[in-house]
C-alpha cells in the first residue's frame, strides 16, 4: 500500500469536508492508497491549531510557502478563496506535488491556463473540486445520456438558489468582495453548473448573461458597536442563455438571494427521446421520462438511486440507505487517489477549470456588452 501525505491549504467548510474524506475514503474504497493528513494550513493560528486537532492532522502551519516546499509532502489540497488558487498552485506544481484544487480554478481563464500549462508541463496529477459529478445519481444521469437514453440532447436548464444572503445585515465576507471571490453566486455556484452542463451535454460556445446586486453595502462583523458598512462588489444574482457545439440551448442562474432555497441545484436536460430532471436537495433521486413508454403509462418516474448498480454505491451501504453531500466528496477523493496510484489523468481537471474559466469570463463580457460573446475569445 502505497502511503500519500497530504498537505491542506484552508481549513473552513471545505477544509473540514476534505478532512472527513481523508479519513473515511481507506474505509470504503480499496484504492492501495494509505492517505496521511500530514499538515492543514491557515493565515489565523488558534484556529488552524484548533482545526488540526478536530480534524485529526498530525501538524498545522500558518505559512503555505513552507508547507508546498517540504520534502515530505506528495499532495498539496487548495481550499482557500479563489484569489490565492494560482499562486499557491504553481509554486505547489514547482516542487513536484500533486495538486488538488477547489473550484472555481482560478479568477480568470488567463490564471487558469497558466495553472494548466504547468500541471502538464511538471506531469502531475491534478483534479478540480467539482464533487456534484460525484453525486450517484447526476452519474447515473451521465450514464442514462451516454447511453442514448434521452436521445438528442436538445435543451438544458439550471438553478443554483440559496438564500443565506437574504437578510441585508448579513456581515460582509470574502464572498462579498470581487479582489478575492472574481464574482459572486456567479463563479461560486454558476461554477459546478457549467462543469456538469459540459459533462452532461458538452461544450458551451456562445453566452449571453445578465446581472444585479439587490444588496449594495453590508454591515462588517463586529460587535458593541456602529457597523461600520462596506461595499458589495460582486453579483447577488447572474443569469445566462447559451449554446452549445452539439446544437443544443441552455439557460443558467445562480444566486444567493432565493429566500427558502438552501443548496437547491436543478437542472433538467430534454432530449429527442426523453427527459432527466434532477435536485440537489433530494439527492438520491432522479427523475426520468421516456417516450418510448406506451402514453397511458408516460409521465416522469423516480429512481431511488441507491442500487449496487448505480455508480459508486457498490462501496457503499445497502439499498435505500441514502446518501449525503460528505459522501460526494468520499466519492471525488476515492477516484483521486487511484488515479495517483495509476499514474493517469482525471477528471475533472485543471483543462476543465480553464473551459469552465472561459465561460464565466465570456459571461461576464456579455454583462457590459450587452451581446452574445464567444467562449473560445
Amino acid at each position: 500500500m502505497k502511503t500519500l501525505n497530504i498537505a491542506m491549504i484552508g481549513y473552513r467548510f471545505m477544509g473540514k469536508a476534505h478532512s472527513f474524506a481523508f479519513g473515511n475514503t481507506p474505509f470504503f474504497f480499496d484504492r492501495d492508497i494509505n492517505p496521511v493528513k500530514k499538515v492543514i494550513c491557515g493565515r489565523n493560528e488558534p484556529m488552524v491549531r484548533d482545526a488540526a486537532g478536530q480534524f485529526g492532522w498530525e501538524a498545522y502551519e500558518t505559512d503555505w510557502r513552507k508547507v508546498v516546499n517540504r520534502p515530505d509532502i506528495d499532495i498539496v489540497d487548495i481550499a482557500t478563496p479563489p484569489v490565492n488558487h494560482c499562486e499557491i498552485a504553481l509554486a505547489a506544481i514547482a516542487n513536484g506535488k500533486h495538486v488538488f484544487c477547489e473550484k472555481p480554478l482560478a479568477m480568470n481563464a488567463d490564471e487558469a491556463r497558466r495553472m494548466l500549462d504547468a500541471a502538464e508541463r511538471a506531469g502531475i496529477v491534478h483534479m478540480l473540486g467539482h464533487n456534484y459529478r460525484r453525486v450517484p445519481a447526476i452519474a447515473h444521469a451521465h450514464d442514462l445520456i451516454a447511453q442514448g437514453a434521452i436521445g438528442e440532447v436538445r435543451q438544458f436548464r439550471a438553478t443554483y438558489l440559496q438564500d443565506w444572503l437574504v437578510d441585508p445585515d448579513h456581515p460582509m465576507d470574502w464572498h462579498l468582495d470581487a479582489a478575492v471571490a472574481g464574482s459572486g453566486p456567479h463563479s461560486d455556484l454558476n461554477a459546478h453548473v457549467i462543469d456538469l452542463a459540459r459533462w452532461l451535454v458538452g461544450e458551451i460556445t456562445a453566452v449571453v448573461g445578465l446581472k444585479e446586486t439587490f444588496i449594495s453595502q453590508r454591515p462588517m462583523e463586529q460587535l458593541d458597536a456602529q457597523p461600520i458598512m462596506m461595499d458589495v462588489t460582486v453579483d447577488d444574482a447572474s443569469l445566462f442563455l447559451a449554446r452549445f457545439a452539439g446544437g443544443a440551448i441552455g439557460s443558467f442562474e445562480a444566486t444567493r438571494m432565493a429566500g427558502g432555497r438552501k443548496n437547491a441545484l436543478r437542472f433538467e436536460i430534454n432530449g429527442s427521446r426523453g427527459s432527466i430532471a434532477f435536485d440537489l436537495e433530494r439527492m438520491n433521486e432522479l427523475l426520468f421520462w421516456s417516450l418510448d413508454e406506451p402514453l397511458a403509462l408516460q409521465g416522469f418516474r423516480t429512481i431511488l438511486v441507491t442500487e449496487k448498480v448505480h455508480p459508486y454505491l457498490a462501496n457503499w451501504w445497502p439499498a435505500g440507505l441514502t446518501l449525503g453531500y460528505e459522501n460526494a466528496i468520499v466519492n471525488e477523493f476515492a477516484d483521486y487517489f487511484q488515479c495517483i496510484s495509476q499514474g493517469k489523468p482525471c477528471t475533472p481537471n485543471f483543462h476543465d477549470g480553464w473551459r469552465i474559466s472561459r465561460v464565466l469570463d465570456a459571461v461576464s463580457r456579455s454583462w457590459d456588452s450587452g451581446h452574445w460573446e464567444s467562449c473560445d475569445d
